[in-house]
């Protein structure tokens, strides 16, 4: 009910804001407080010896966050970069923090988005609500720059480079900060990144467009690839920030999802719920983001017709050779007197 009250312009929000209008605004106002303590350089910010990279946004929910830090590590590497990537690790409860994660690691213990991120980059990835702390244990494994998923709002970490992700449907919403509306910051606060990405619909001028790219279906099990349309009747899961867009996705790519049942961002699938939505024909599709929490389920039941969809960030290449050239710089020069 809330998104419809933020994106759907539901009655619910009229109705409701008399309590709602004077809650946002006294977040509005402690936002911006903390944003002031970072730019008078308080004492307590933290600075890394290497340069730090933040993927944001200034809403709550999925606006495509993840598929740009993907997109930058890979970036980096192609540079001959040693990135590494820091999260708050939403959703889990590692054994202590900060916690690098290992081919071991689990969705449950460091979250759905660094497993993620760690088995398609590659790259050292920990966690911790301490970003700063993370950070820190990364260091000895000889990353020189450090994308961070998430923490645009995180003032105690000091950044290089930012990234604002917005979807570009959705935009904004109804325009009001949180609990009234998504945003986690006055839209004027774009004002002040390098770089604004809007991830599908339409961009304004000073905005990236960016598209999420699906490739061929792989099976959770086998590891085989299919086309979706080659797979037969679908039934269609989603627990991300935005599930409609992951429906849309299949729609697009030819063989709509018979059933599609929505959940929220960072669910926690049981196996038993899944193993209720499907029959013998039909094939359960899901995101990447919802795979790598549904992995052990697959291996230790030996489960064959669950599959998912990866998707990659793309850019048009004038603007991506853009932000790598302004990342190389900043590296070049990080911690020189004209830094």
């Amino acid at each position: 009910m809330v998104e419809k009250i933020w994106f759907d312009k539901h009655p619910l929000g009229w109705v409701l804001s008399p309590l709602l209008w004077p809650l946002s605004k006294l977040f509005a106002h402690i936002a911006a407080g903390r944003r002031q303590r970072f730019l008078a350089n308080s004492s307590d910010v933290y600075r890394a010896p290497v340069p730090i990279v933040v993927v944001g946004n200034i809403t709550v929910g999925g606006n495509g966050k993840t598929p740009v830090v993907v997109w930058l590590v890979e970036q980096l590497k192609a540079k001959g970069l040693n990135p590494g990537v820091v999260s708050r690790g939403y959703g889990g409860k590692a054994p202590q923090y900060p916690y690098v994660l290992d081919e071991s690691s689990s969705a449950k213990e460091a979250g759905d988005e660094p497993v993620l991120i760690a088995k398609r980059t590659g790259v050292p990835v920990s966690v911790s609500p301490i970003r700063s702390e993370a950070i820190k244990s990364l260091l000895p494994l000889g990353v020189d720059i450090i994308v961070t998923d998430d923490g645009l709002q995180h003032y105690k970490m000091d950044r290089d480079i930012e990234f604002a992700v917005i979807d570009g449907n959705r935009r904004f919403g109804n325009g009001h900060a949180m609990p009234m509306g998504p945003l986690r910051e006055p839209r004027s606060r774009l004002k002040d990144v390098d770089f604004v990405i809007c991830n599908g619909g339409h961009p304004e001028k000073t905005e990236i467009s960016m598209s999420l790219v699906a490739s061929k279906a792989i099976n959770l099990l086998t590891r085989q690839q299919a086309h979706v349309t080659e797979l037969g009747e679908l039934v269609a899961i989603a627990g991300i920030g935005h599930p409609e867009r992951f429906f849309n996705t299949l729609n697009e790519l030819g063989n709509p999802a018979q059933t599609a049942h929505g959940f929220a961002d960072h669910k926690s699938f049981e196996m038993s719920e899944l193993a209720s939505l499907t029959n013998d024909n039909q094939q359960l599709i899901m995101t990447e983001k919802d795979a790598v929490k549904c992995q052990s389920y697959v291996k230790d039941n030996q489960i064959g017709n669950w599959w998912y969809v990866p998707v990659d960030a793309h850019l048009p290449n004038v603007a991506a050779e853009t932000i790598i050239n302004k990342i190389m710089k900043v590296k070049e020069t990080y911690g020189s007197s004209t830094a």
